[in-house]
């Protein structure tokens, strides 16, 4: 049974998908925390409705003691796995050590052409099209220190057509990205996908 914890810093709509799947029996996993640091994200409801244990864990006036609290909180939950569903915040050394090759982010462009510093969100979508790539991708990946930067686990391409704006480019990859990251979970879970080397 895959021990989940979660970051997310707004809506955390691929979380709630992984919620869904375990609650209908479709993953076998337990979902142990999940964690903002925003205190009205709308995730920490979704997670708090679902019997989640939350927490929140502001980082922006003391980043390194955010960062040990963070790192002592995922621990204290006995997760396996930390799942970053939009958490807009650069994790710390202490987590990053306590997790290293455990961490999974879903980047909505194509890597390593389209991450780094500054790119998330529509800004990825927009880099595409204007690079005149025919296609596009979800990627899951580990996370590491740098942004966008740790080992690819999973990638699922979708083309960028003729008439795409950012708007619509961003609509479509933003609608695979919650059963794209359920079933690279389950495919963890069987043992049809391992994790990489971090």
């Amino acid at each position: 049974m895959l021990k989940l914890a979660f970051l997310a810093s707004r809506n955390g709509s691929s979380m709630r998908a992984v919620l869904q799947a375990i609650a209908e029996g479709e993953l076998a996993a337990e979902a142990r925390l999940a964690v903002s640091n925003n205190r009205a994200a709308p995730a920490l409801e979704a997670a708090a409705a679902a019997g989640v244990a939350t927490a929140w864990i502001p980082t922006r006036d003391d980043p390194a003691a955010a960062d040990m609290a963070l790192a002592q909180a995922l621990r204290d939950s006995g997760a396996d796995l930390v799942i970053l569903s939009g958490y807009l915040r650069k994790l710390g050394p202490e987590v990053l050590r306590a997790f290293q090759g455990r961490i999974l982010n879903i980047h909505p462009g194509p890597l390593p052409q389209f991450g780094g510093e500054g790119m998330y969100g529509r800004r990825v979508h927009e880099a595409v099209i204007a690079s005149g790539a025919r296609e596009s991708a979800a990627v899951i990946h580990l996370v590491d220190g740098d942004y966008d930067h740790g080992p690819e686990v999973a990638r699922l391409s979708a083309p960028v057509l003729e008439t795409d704006t950012p708007e619509s480019l961003e609509a479509r990859i933003t609608a695979l990205e919650p059963g794209f990251f359920v079933r690279t979970l389950k495919e963890i879970v069987s043992g049809q996908r391992r994790l990489p080397e971090a």
